[in-house]
């Protein structure tokens, strides 16, 4: 019987600093490197409501995802919501929390929201600035306080904002397009 080791070969030096030698696979999409993930152009933030904006790093038409970062300078409830599919969420500043527990994510926590979950997230008046990395899968589900369906949130409707957005402001609506794959 043949076994694979799962330790790798180890290889000598010049063949480690040696890149890849053969094509990427032709249909595979170009890598996405967003240089500033927390813009220096405020243009870049969409605007969600008062003082809650987020920033496209990923749109995923094709998988049906979006990489975002949201930003909030107030304090309030911003949605009450749902998810059909996984949530990851990193906290690069301040913090936040959902009414349904009783938890706090603080800044460097990285948060899991488990498929079909509803949740309100409420940013606190003790902070100044929230900033959350999230991966968003499928949709966003706005209900109300008994799981009305009020709207939705997808990666084609965030899309849509970003063009709109980036359309009105002089970025150019196709400034979205570096974000899609």
């Amino acid at each position: 019987m043949n076994k694979v080791s799962p330790i790798p070969v180890v290889a000598s030096d010049a063949e480690r600093w040696t890149p890849y030698r053969h094509p990427q696979p032709k249909d595979s999409p170009p890598e996405l490197i967003v240089p500033n993930v927390i813009p220096e152009d405020e243009r870049v933030w969409v605007p969600v409501d008062d003082n809650v904006w987020f920033r496209p790093l990923c749109l995923s038409v094709t998988r049906g995802y979006w990489m975002n970062l949201l930003r909030v300078r107030r304090s309030g409830v911003l949605s009450r919501h749902r998810h059909p599919q996984p949530v990851h969420g990193y906290v690069l500043k301040g913090k936040w929390r959902y009414l349904e527990h009783d938890w706090v994510a603080t800044e460097g926590a990285y948060v899991y929201e488990a498929p079909g979950e509803t949740h309100t997230l409420v940013v606190d008046p003790d902070t100044e600035e929230m900033i959350t990395m999230f991966q968003v899968n499928g949709a966003m589900i706005y209900v109300d306080p008994d799981g009305k369906c009020l709207g939705y949130d997808d990666v084609f409707t965030r899309l849509h904002k970003c063009r709109a957005h980036y359309a009105s402001n002089g970025l150019g609506a196709d400034y979205a397009d570096q974000f899609i794959r």
